[in-house]
């Protein structure tokens, strides 16, 4: 395998100048002095507002969404669960408001223009998805293009790519509001590919066809592809197969949520061209691509072939399936498969995108080789690679292995990462019904993916971040809200799909699972049954979930509750469920169901704080499954003592003030959720400093002795949480006998020690 980044050159570094202010480094360069962004102008009310749609029924009726069988699990089709009132409904209005107002000529604009059709005097959306330095000479064919020939460098070079992402968000909206003016837009950009698809076809180079299939479809030449088989670097060529990934992806959603048969046709074109390259290389030569860095980025190629397959009744279909094949990096999946931890100085975002394809081609083929690289590559990643918002990498690369604190720099956790990481969770889940991919998936959409689009409504751009980074004082990658970046596509999508991981189905529609507690209403068409959830989840702690229709016949249901959870309570019509709530399982329901029903959840939300899983001192603030970041624009580690503030739950209770929109205040220090969207500087980790022991306000004036990168109260305080005072005050003697036995702390410190936590009113709150 080529070494992943032997030059330290990155996507923004090769490309340089101009084209990177489009990018999120350039965030601090659309500020004002005073660190806020220049207002844009309101959008009209009436884009606020929904247009004329078609029924849920007619829509839900168009769709055609497949599921291998051996997933014992499936999500529900987007269009069967609205959204209520929750923190996740802004983000959701605000991104409505860009899809209703973009111009499809603009999205349109790059596959035009290469094509040598009119544009309509549309330009492109900017950032990567611009015409780039040198558009017209980038319709190479592969016979005219020579390797260095391109001079320009990678500015353009990934067009299309966003283009892409517009019609695979454009179709989630679709499908979830069935606006009819949305399905125009969605028909509009298939008819326009279509259009451009045809005029590729038609183009000659010396008396034969300029390129090598009728079915090639792309907003520059097929030079780059040939050049990647002859190992073009990365600046040369950027990463065609990535940006074929997107455009892929968008017609397959075009064609699944919208039912766009056109769209279906036009990636069977593209299957069939991609295996018509591809299966000429050999072996070697596959593993040398795609072991390169960043030009041999394919995104999820091999998810949306697998797809394909799966869609298509094209006679010649298999070449899809062998094409997705051809995608396998064998080095890292054997890797994965084996436990062998391969991933430090990798690029993230270049190698996760490729596990949800692993992991249908698993569901196809029955090879659980595959399965077994994606359980193993997740667990590299969560917890021992994951920040406390569900993001991970450095720079767009993996550090160590079980490393956080340390791998903590100035741009950590792309957006894209975080994205795609959800997918290998919840595809992990359809498999394996392992509460702790929910957890996770929990905690990276609320705090990563809500948090990453901000709060501000915009008719030209989806204001997603770049990075979310961790670091001292950061700032969130807002940028120019990402127009054209890679972050900026998947933005395009992330926000009008909240809906899909609140519900699950089995496979044979006799059980439902419950995996987010989200105000919403599933309506299953299957069994009939109409559920809705009522809840401020997680400003507050009770869902309660009313049976609207009641289903055809018996259903079992699964609760998720939260691993991290404490005491939580189900019942049934008002009466205690009789049922386990045990933390990280799933509480189990079985009976008939009748109109009228209830199910009520309570899960105590507590302010609770999380260590790095290398560095005990370095620590995020949790209130449930809320990361609460410190508002302060101080480039040094926050220095906070929380022992004091502690309960018997080991929960901060002591000195603490909540606000409405879960703020707050411990101290003198505001904390806010991340996921509330606000661009300003804070800090996720804060250094633990305890100088002294002290218990509930009772300081025993003794230093806090430390072994093992750990103090005495950390010692003790991990031991929570108490069944009572008599148990903490047996922890504190433990731990305490322990120091003074290792030559630590004196038989009279102890003694004082011991005062102080007896003294205590431990068992107090505020």
């Amino acid at each position: 395998m080529i070494g992943e980044n032997p030059s330290g050159l990155t996507r923004r570094r090769v490309l340089g100048g101009g084209l990177a202010i489009a990018g999120a480094v350039a965030a601090t360069s659309l500020l004002d002095a005073g660190g806020a962004q220049a207002a844009a102008p309101a959008p009209g009310a009436a884009l606020r507002t929904a247009g004329a749609a078609y029924p849920t029924r007619m829509v839900r009726a168009a769709q055609t969404l497949v599921y291998p069988q051996s997933w014992s699990v499936r999500p529900f089709p987007l269009t069967s669960v609205t959204l209520g009132q929750s923190v996740f409904t802004r983000a959701l209005n605000q991104h409505l408001v860009l899809y209703r107002a973009y111009s499809v000529d603009k999205v349109l604009a790059v596959f035009r223009r290469n094509a040598g059709l009119p544009t309509n005097g549309a330009t492109p959306p900017g950032g990567w998805e611009e015409f780039g330095p040198n558009p017209d000479l980038q319709r190479w064919g592969p016979r005219e293009y020579v390797r260095g020939q391109n001079t320009a460098g990678a500015g353009g070079c990934l067009r299309g790519h966003y283009g892409g992402h517009f019609l695979s968000g454009i179709s989630m909206a679709y499908a979830s509001t069935g606006e009819v003016a949305l399905l125009n837009k969605v028909n509009a950009i298939v008819d326009g590919l279509e259009e451009c698809r045809a005029a590729l076809a038609a183009q000659e180079y010396q008396g034969a066809p300029r390129y090598s299939h009728p079915g090639f479809l792309s907003a520059y030449g097929e030079w780059q592809f040939s050049a990647l088989e002859e190992f073009a670097p990365y600046g040369e060529i950027w990463a065609p197969y990535y940006t074929l990934h997107k455009i892929l992806a968008g017609l397959l959603d075009a064609h699944a949520l919208a039912g766009s048969t056109k769209a279906l046709a036009l990636a069977e074109g593209i299957g069939h061209w991609v295996y018509s390259r591809l299966s000429k290389c050999t072996s070697a030569q596959l593993a040398r691509m795609w072991g390169s860095y960043i030009a041999g980025e394919y995104g999820g190629m091999n998810e949306v072939l697998v797809e394909l397959y799966w869609r298509s009744n094209d006679a010649a279909k298999s070449e899809f399936l062998d094409a997705a094949h051809l995608f396998t990096l064998h080095t890292l999946v054997d890797a994965c498969a084996a436990g062998t931890d391969t991933l430090n100085g990798k690029h993230a975002n270049q190698h996760i995108p490729q596990f949800p394809g692993y992991i249908k081609l698993a569901a196809q083929t029955g090879d659980d080789h595959f399965l077994d690289a994606s359980k193993g590559f997740y667990d590299m990643v969560v917890p021992g690679r994951s920040y406390a918002h569900g993001g991970t990498g450095e720079g767009e690369l993996w550090g160590p292995a079980n490393t956080v604190a340390g791998d903590i720099g100035p741009r950590n956790a792309e957006s894209c990462a975080a994205y795609n990481m959800l997918k290998v969770a919840s595809y992990l889940f359809f498999n394996e019904q392992d509460p702790k991919y929910m957890d996770y998936f929990e905690r990276t959409v609320l705090n990563h993916i809500l948090g990453g689009r901000r709060n501000q409504e915009s008719t030209s751009g989806p204001e997603n971040l770049y990075m979310f980074p961790v670091q001292p004082g950061a700032r969130k990658e807002y940028g120019n809200g990402n127009i054209g970046t890679c972050c900026g596509g998947t933005g395009l999508e992330s926000h009008v799909k909240y809906q899909e991981g609140i519900y699950f189905r089995s496979a044979d529609q006799s059980e439902l699972y419950v995996n987010l507690y989200i105000a919403s209403t599933l309506e299953w068409e299957e069994t009939g049954l109409v559920l809705e959830q009522v809840s401020s989840y997680p400003e507050g702690e009770t869902s309660t979930f009313t049976v609207k229709t009641a289903p055809s016949g018996p259903l079992t249901v699964h609760l998720r509750i939260p691993g991290w959870s404490s005491g939580a309570e189900v019942q049934v019509n008002g009466a205690p469920a009789g049922v386990d709530a045990v933390p990280g399982t799933y509480a189990r329901i079985s009976r008939a169901w009748a109109a009228g029903d209830t199910i009520t959840v309570r899960i105590p939300l507590t302010v609770r704080v999380e260590a790095a899983i290398d560095r005990p001192d370095i620590q995020a603030l949790m209130y449930g499954p809320v990361v609460l970041t410190a508002t302060s624009s101080s480039t040094s580690y926050l220095k906070v003592s929380l022992a004091d503030r502690l309960d018997l739950s080991g929960d901060v209770t002591r000195g603490i003030s909540k606000t409405a929109a879960n703020v707050f205040t411990i101290g003198s220090q505001s904390y806010e959720p991340a996921y509330n969207g606000r661009d300003v500087a804070y800090h996720m980790y804060f250094q633990r400093n305890e100088p002294s022991v002290t218990f509930a306000g009772q300081d025993a004036g003794v230093a806090n002795p430390k072994r093992s990168n750990k103090t005495l109260l950390d010692e003790v305080w991990e031991r929570a949480p108490f069944a009572d005072r008599s148990a903490f005050l047996g922890a504190v003697g433990e731990v305490s006998a322990a120091y003074v036995a290792a030559g630590l702390l004196t038989a009279r410190n102890r003694q004082r020690i011991l005062l102080a936590a007896g003294r205590a009113p431990i068992d107090g709150g505020n």
